[in-house]
């Protein structure tokens, strides 16, 4: 049952179950938040069944990812503080470009429409998915020393090990595409799509880790000055020593705490 306190909704990206979400839920209940912690169309309830059943995300977009966090968004019974990660928190940018949300928070978020900046690093982590045009139908995992090289770079190798046994699933590849192919496609047909310039959109702020390879701060950095032709408030939060996995690693609950101080200058608290 829903609590009585600001509902929050958290959006996980590819690779990552919901319950990865779970140590900032705990955390957000106790400031008083109400924690929704949705999952993307056709994941089951838990990391075991997401594995044992990969074909349920097979062919996924990031659009229909976009439409299905909408309607859980429009269902609560008042506006939710948004909070994502990788493409949870492109997520966000689109949820809030759609007029949804108190306050967005999109951490290390992939990227928009309009962003043409493609690091090297980036290439490194994305293009065993992208070298196969058959992965755009199919659903993909990541081995540990991809999810290594794609999230716990700057963690110890023990540590990178047990957050891939503790939270990886299979990912549907499409998203990846319809991101990489962004800017060769239409704006009205493009599913990354948003309007930076937007005024009249809750406050956002935009969070990088410094060490991150599948979204790098550089990539974090051009979205962020993108979004300062829009006179709604924009904030930029940088985590030099953090790689993607900022928001599971043992370093979480720093980056939970700056965003629950981010929303409380904003006026935003749990009750």
């Amino acid at each position: 049952m829903p609590g009585s306190g600001v509902p929050v909704v958290f959006v996980h990206g590819l690779w990552l179950h919901s319950t990865s979400w779970q140590p900032w839920a705990e955390c957000f209940r106790d400031a008083g938040f109400d924690p929704v912690l949705p999952e993307w169309p056709g994941v089951p309830e838990t990391v075991a069944e997401a594995r044992a059943h990969p074909e349920s995300q097979a062919g996924v977009g990031i659009d229909e990812v976009i439409d299905h966090h909408a309607r859980i968004v429009e269902d609560l019974p008042e506006p939710p503080v948004l909070i994502g990660h990788s493409f949870g928190g492109l997520v966000v940018l689109a949820l809030v470009d759609r007029g949804l949300g108190r306050a967005g928070v999109a951490i290390d978020p992939a990227q928009v429409r309009g962003v043409v900046r493609v690091p090297p690093a980036q290439v490194r982590t994305v293009f065993p998915v992208l070298r196969n045009p058959a992965n755009r139908k199919r659903s993909v995992s990541l081995t540990p020393q991809q999810f290594r090289q794609a999230f716990g770079n700057a963690l110890p190798e023990d540590e990178s090990a047990r957050l891939h046994e503790l939270y990886t699933i299979p990912g549907p590849g499409r998203p990846l595409f319809q991101a990489a192919l962004a800017n060769m496609t239409p704006r009205t047909r493009a599913a990354t799509a948003v309007d930076t310039r937007r005024s009249d959109r809750a406050p956002l702020l935009i969070v990088s880790g410094g060490l991150d390879r599948t979204i790098p701060d550089s990539l974090t950095r051009a979205a962020y000055r993108k979004y300062q032709k829009s006179s709604a408030v924009t904030e930029f939060r940088r985590f030099p020593d953090r790689g993607h996995s900022l928001t599971v690693d043992s370093g979480w609950r720093e980056v939970a705490n700056a965003t629950l101080e981010w929303l409380g200058t904003q006026g935003i608290h749990g009750s």
